[in-house]
């Protein structure tokens, strides 16, 4: 069996192209925001509010697409969702629409994140998780680290221009999205999850100690008769 299979280096290769965008654009952010009339603390209350917004929706999603028995929807979208809302905030300065757009981006994390690292974990064996999500991390990083300087070169030879780098961050994003589109995803069964496991797990464990039981009563049976 591949370690790396198709479907971990594609999302693997979305994961690089995705950071590459949110990296170009997360230092200049409160830079831009203070520059377009926002405080430090309006800054901090809005860098608080969506982070809090991604990390809400992660458990949430992440339970739906268990229900759904999908994962590939909910990378799709969390992914188109981030990739769209970056250039737009560049398109108007009002309080309220970078509240919006930036919610959105961190929305989409929230949505995408859980049912990526279920797939992920789906296409390896136990043994070899841990590699995987290394390379997978590792082009994550890459990605990371790329954006920042594609920035500085950009502000290098264009000081100032920050919405231009805006829609130039769209494109990385936008390949990032386009690249998921080569997966394909077969329909897994839906279960009703309880917080620690589904029925099926449930009645399987409740069989599991009516078998030992009685294995335990037929051993003392014998005991005794013997």
């Amino acid at each position: 069996m591949r370690i790396i299979t198709r479907t971990i280096l594609i999302l693997s290769l979305v994961s690089l192209f995705a950071d590459i965008t949110s990296e170009m654009l997360y230092p200049i952010i409160p830079v831009y925001l203070k520059e377009i009339g926002f405080s430090v603390m309006w800054i901090g209350i809005l860098e608080g509010f969506v982070n809090f917004t991604a990390g809400v929706s992660k458990g949430y999603f992440g339970k739906l697409s268990d229900e759904k028995g999908l994962r590939l929807p909910f990378i799709k979208l969390g992914y188109g969702l981030s990739a769209l809302s970056k250039p737009l905030i560049g398109f108007f300065v009002a309080p309220l629409w970078i509240f919006f757009v930036r919610t959105l981006d961190r929305l989409g994390k929230g949505v995408r994140v859980a049912a990526k690292d279920a797939l992920i974990s789906a296409e390896t064996t136990r043994a070899n998780k841990g590699r995987v999500f290394g390379f997978n991390k590792a082009l994550d990083t890459a990605g990371a680290t790329l954006g920042p300087v594609i920035a500085l070169i950009f502000l290098l030879f264009y000081p100032g221009e920050y919405k231009t780098l805006f829609y130039i961050a769209f494109i990385p994003g936008i390949i990032s999205v386009l690249i998921i589109f080569l997966l394909k995803e077969k329909k897994q069964p839906v279960f009703l999850f309880f917080p620690y496991c589904c029925k099926e797990k449930l009645k399987f464990r409740k069989e599991k100690r009516i078998r030992e039981r009685r294995n335990e009563l037929s051993t003392g049976l014998k005991i005794k008769a013997g």
